[in-house]
């Protein structure tokens, strides 16, 4: 008589944490590799292992068994994932650790982490230095100097029109990018999002300036315990502030002007169509990168997440298609296909070995929202479960996880993280 599913699930999760504490004694350039200076053609034979070890290996991870849905065909991205956005379970990958120009994704980590500095009606008034910097064809929402924004402004210009002039002049308003970039590093430690190497804030090509598809997952895993990110991700069109100018009787006036989400699946476009139960979150465009997209979707209760890397379809749209395809699988696997791996909890999850609470998570700016998790759902876990607020470097997180883990079977398997208050019906004006 075959072993139940549960005791089956039960047995590859710890299986998978026997096999991560190997990374214990793992060299260092295996559990945290260097970044390359440029993408190479091929994924490396040897990546990470966070999440599982399937995560590490190159080409497509999926337990494909009767009734699980076969792969979408023709996907032609170099790195993507599929996975549950509340249990943290990938269902499926394909080099999910190769390490990547991650363009305008990364703004995901900024938001992540400077969105709970300030309140939404902070004002700024923009200085000519705050605008130093942006590179040369940057997207732009159109920031002036010499005006005035508020930080909800400026958040909207991030999320909505992929901004680079916005996020500098938050960055200026955090004392720097140099300051900015070392506290989204910080930040990509504590997620254990290793892959990750921040270089500008915006996601603007830089050298060494890197991550991945695993990464990108649980930076928007983390980011959507927000509140505000939740409403700025999952915003379709608003009116932006524009520049103050004298009418024909000489007063001083300033007006708006209409921006739209550059999310497609979000916003829909001529040959995409906007995407059932999408939610957001973040895409991207540079000449190292191409095309890049992280989405989350819910649909019958079901909430996943799917990132997509650099399709190399040269088609219009390409990287939205694929993930939509990515999602429509998804949809049709979840509860039926065994998970390769799992998203990873942040540091602080990891070594309280609890549930997170409100501390672990703040929903809006200035304060604790609505993140925490509610008593009695149902968790998590692996000895890299769950992703999160906060997180670690390989061998640290592994070292505290791996023995909670083991001493707690229950903990195992009954540990999840809910994302409240997804935005995912909002009305399209």
């Amino acid at each position: 008589m075959p072993a139940p599913k549960n005791t089956v699930r039960r047995s590859l999760l710890v299986a998978s944490a026997v096999l991560l504490s190997t990374a214990l004694t793992a060299p260092v350039a295996l559990a945290a590799p260097k970044p390359s200076t440029s993408p190479s053609a091929t994924p490396p034979a040897k990546m990470s292992v966070v999440g599982g070890a399937r995560l590490g290996q190159p080409g497509t991870q999926v337990n494909l068994a009767s009734g699980v849905p076969v792969l979408p065909k023709e996907l032609s991205a170099r790195s993507w994932i599929v996975a549950d956005a509340e249990s943290g379970e990938v269902l499926a990958a394909h080099n999910a650790h190769w390490r990547l120009a991650p363009a305008s994704t990364l703004k995901m980590l900024f938001a992540d982490t400077l969105l709970p500095k300030w309140p939404k009606t902070t004002e700024h008034k923009v200085e000519v230095s705050d605008l130093a910097g942006v590179g040369p064809g940057s997207s732009m929402v159109g920031v002036k100097e010499g005006e005035t924004y508020t930080v909800e402004d400026l958040w909207r210009g991030v999320f909505l029109m992929s901004g680079n002039d916005a996020v500098h002049v938050l960055s200026a308003m955090n004392g720097g990018v140099e300051d900015t970039v070392k506290e989204m590093n910080a930040h990509a430690e504590e997620l254990q999002a290793l892959d990750t190497h921040v270089v500008s804030p915006d996601g603007y090509d830089a050298p060494k300036q890197v991550s991945s598809a695993y990464d990108l997952t649980l930076i928007a895993r983390s980011g959507l315990q927000k509140k505000d990110f939740r409403e700025y991700a999952s915003t379709v069109r608003t009116q932006f502030p524009g520049e103050t100018k004298k009418n024909k009787k000489g007063k001083k006036v300033r007006g708006t002007f209409e921006i739209q989400n550059t999310n497609r699946l979000l916003a829909g476009d001529t040959d995409v169509p906007v995407y059932q139960g999408i939610a957001g979150v973040k895409n991207g465009n540079t000449t190292n990168a191409g095309a890049t997209f992280t989405g989350v979707a819910e649909r019958d209760g079901k909430v996943l997440l799917v990132t997509v890397m650099n399709p190399s379809k040269n088609e219009h749209n390409e990287v939205y298609k694929e993930t939509a395809k990515l999602f429509d699988w998804g949809f049709k696997a979840a509860g039926k296909v065994e998970p390769v791996g799992e998203l990873v909890r942040p540091k602080s999850v990891e070594q309280a070995g609890a549930q997170p609470g409100p501390s672990a998570s703040p929903g809006e700016a200035g304060g604790v929202g609505d993140g925490t998790v509610v008593a009695g759902s149902k968790p998590v876990a692996t000895a890299a479960s769950g992703g999160g607020t906060d997180g670690i470097g390989v061998a640290l997180g592994i070292a505290g996880g791996v023995a909670v883990l083991l001493a707690g079977g229950a903990f195992l398997v009954n540990r999840r993280w809910p994302l409240p208050d997804l935005v995912r019906r909002r009305s399209r004006p």
